[in-house]
Parts: structure tokens; sequence; C-alpha cells
């Protein structure tokens, strides 16, 4: 930790009060280029404390750090003493110099939320319709027009909480005036692990805006949010995928166009953005295999079967390389949600109770597989997920899994005997 300069016009009160009233603060120099400062105030306020940053490419920038403790005690937060008000000031000279000596203005939490999805699609990513409706719904509303570095711990805790205790929000029309919500019942656990869930997802999202607007040299510390912890046991994996029977069922009972983006998450295991994002030229029928340009983690190849091979090949006849492959029946892309209605009619056309998501043809592709001896790290590759992943969320569909893998790993003492035969000896009669 740096030593803390003295300065015995600044370093107590009583000297401080005793300074005459001006506007130019009284300065004291750290090091090169970087200075902090008190300003007297007149009408017996308390002065303020002011940090000074020059650089000769950049010009004098200033910080306002806070209250001196003139009137009422130092509290560390508002109300500072001059040892405090340095220590201040040092997480600031940090942060520009993390910056290869640039000072970068702070920014709203709206600013952070918009860089983060820039940043996030610059990297090749494509942010979930769900990540977008937490932001406007849940963050920018409670935190939106408030400085990254204004943000505090207990806020940020509470927030969180409270968004475990708040009812569900429903799909609601955009013209209505009210949105629709539904509560839960305290004595539900399964719905109150699900809020809990759902609000440790929302913390994830402010919290990677958050941390890349600190990389970026916007706050001088990311300690508010980085101790705010998820809350424990709250995720748990998705388990409900459909029977073959289930399948040709929700396959007979879906529109044409849904059809086909049904058949191909059942034949790929692809998510739902992943397939209407597809391109004729993403099929190699000479390989039997299907490009995925743009998934969640990255660029990944799947493999096809022989009946996946001739569904795509249907699909791409008489097309332009850069034709959509599964197009909507009007011709143009799938949206963001413009499966939820379709699939759910489907489902009851097709007496698939309860209803399934398409996010559970994922789910059916790999427990399939799984099911039939397929090695995780196969289902994995495949998924585009880690084998961690997978395990989490499949081991209990491979009932072989677990036990093979104990099987081939916890071998190898050599503590017992190479023997069939195990001969008891009978206890010796007492006496």
């Amino acid at each position: 930790m740096p030593r803390k300069a003295r300065d015995e016009r600044l370093n107590t009160r009583t000297v401080r009060l005793a300074l005459k009233v001006r506007s130019e603060p009284y300065w004291r120099t750290i090091q090169e280029g970087q200075a902090i400062g008190y300003r007297r105030l007149a009408g017996g306020k308390a002065g303020t404390w002011i940090a000074r940053h020059y650089a000769p490419a950049e010009g004098r920038h200033y910080e306002a750090l806070g209250s001196a403790d003139d009137m009422n005690d130092a509290d560390g937060g508002k109300t500072l003493t001059f040892a405090q008000a340095q220590a201040k000031a040092q997480n600031w000279f940090t942060a520009i110099e993390k910056n290869a000596g640039r000072v970068v203005e702070p920014c709203t939490v709206t600013q952070a939320m918009e860089n983060y999805l820039t940043d996030y699609s610059a990297r090749g990513g494509r942010a979930l319709p769900g990540t977008k409706r937490r932001i406007a719904a849940d963050i920018v509303p409670q935190f939106g027009p408030k400085l990254v570095n204004a943000l505090t711990f207990t806020e940020l805790k509470r927030w969180h909480q409270e968004l475990a205790n708040a009812p569900v929000r429903l799909r609601t029309k955009a013209t209505a005036a009210k949105h629709n919500v539904k509560k839960i019942d305290p004595k539900d656990a399964e719905g109150q692990r699900a809020r809990r869930a759902t609000a440790n997802r929302t913390l994830t999202v402010l919290k990677a805006a958050l941390s890349l607007a600190y990389r970026e040299g916007r706050a001088p510390s990311d300690d508010a949010w980085r101790r705010v912890k998820p809350f424990a046991k709250a995720d748990a994996p998705r388990t409900r995928f459909l029977t073959d029977a289930e399948a040709v069922r929700l396959v007979n009972a879906c529109t044409p166009d849904l059809r086909r983006m049904v058949t191909a998450g059942l034949l790929t295991g692809a998510r739902y953005g992943e397939l209407a994002a597809l391109r004729v030229a993403d099929l190699n029928s000479a390989t039997a295999t299907l490009q995925i340009q743009r998934g969640k983690g990255g660029r990944r190849t799947i493999p096809l079967t022989d009946d996946a091979v001739r569904f795509f090949e249907h699909e791409a006849a008489g097309k332009a390389g850069d034709a959509l492959l599964l197009p909507h029946d009007t011709g143009a892309p799938w949206g963001d949600s413009h499966q939820l209605r379709p699939m759910a009619q489907a489902c009851i056309a097709a007496s698939i109770t309860p209803a399934i998501g398409f996010h559970g043809l994922r789910h059916t592709f790999a427990s399939r597989l799984l099911m039939k001896g397929v090695p995780m790290s196969v289902v994995a590759a495949a998924l585009g997920n880690t084998e961690a992943i997978c395990a989490r969320h499949y081991a209990h569909l491979a009932p072989s899994y677990i036990a093979n893998t104990i099987r081939q790993h916890a071998g190898g003492l050599d503590i017992v005997p190479d023997t069939n035969v195990r001969t008891i000896r009978p206890h010796a009669a007492p006496g």
C-alpha cells in the first residue's frame, strides 16, 4: 500500500477550518501528474476533496472524491479523512494507468449494458432474447441512470434478493396496459427454486456488463458486484425430453415450416437460433456435416446421420449457397420468439404433457444418444458443450456412465489377493 502524504494544512479538521475560503482548492502533490486538493467552502459547510490527474497528451482531469470530515465523523464513503481521500484518489489514478494513461469518463449502467451487448456481438456472440429482456425489464429500470462507480454492494444484494421474491412475468400483449404476473406460493419449493435461478441468471448478466466496464477503466473497483454471490443450489438440470413416439407425434402435429425446424432440431441437437441462421453453404453432403457458424459456444461442426443428410439435401435443393436453409414459410428468417406459440399449439395437438419448448429437442437429441451408450465426450462435442456440463444435465440418463467411469479410474491399488477362494476360520472356543 502506498505511503500516505502528509500536509500540515490538510491533515486535521482544526487546521483546515482555519484556511481562507476560496474557489481554488489547496493542492498537495502526491507524485508527478497526481495531486489531491481540498476546497474550503463558506457558510460553515464542510470542505470537499478533489483528485487531479495530468498527462501531456490528455491534459488535466478532475474527480470529486467526497466531503471532508470537517463537521461530521468520516464514514469512508461520502465523508472522508485526508488519508481516506488519498486512498480513493489512488484508486482513480490506478484506473487511469490501467487504461494506458487515458482518462475514460464514467458510464451509467445503461451505457454499460449497451457496451456489453455491442462487445459480445463484436466477439462473435449472439445475445439471446432472454438476455435482452432481462436487461430491459430488471436491470435498466432499477439502475439505468446510475453511474457504475456509484453502485454499492448493499443495494445490489438487496436487488438480487428482491428479484427472487418477485412474481413471475407472463407473456403479455404489447398493447396491454399492465404486464401479467403470477405470484409464487411460498410453500412451492420448486417455484421458489426457479425464481432464485432466474435471479441468478439476471445477476450474471449484470456482473458481466459491469466487469467489462471495470476492465475498460470506467469504474475504479469491481468490489461492489464481485462480492454479490448467487443463490446456492438454485439451478436444477432440465430432464424433460421426448420419447421416440412423442417425437413422431410432435413432428406430425407441426405446421409445415415449424415441422422443418423441429425435424432439424431432433436430428442435430442444434439450438433454435443456430438453425434459424443456417445457410445452404453450411451443409456439406460429401462429409455429412453441418457447420454452425455462430453458435453460443462459437463455431462447431455437427456430424449428420444418413437420414439427416437426406433431410437437409431436400431443404437445400434449388437454393443458392447464401440462401436460408430453413426459412419461415414467408421466406423470411425465423425471429427470436416466432417458435413459442406454434410449439405450444403443436404440443397440445400431439397430446404431449407437459408441453416441451424448442430447447427440449436438444435435450431429446442428447438423451437418445446417451441412453444408447454413446460416450459423454462425443455428445458434448456434438452439442458444443463441455463434458462437465453434459454430465451435469445428462449423467442420470446414461446408467452405465458413472459406473464405467468409477471402474475405469478407481482401481489399481492391488490390495486384494488374486483368488476366488475365501477361507473362513472359526473362532476358538472360549476357555
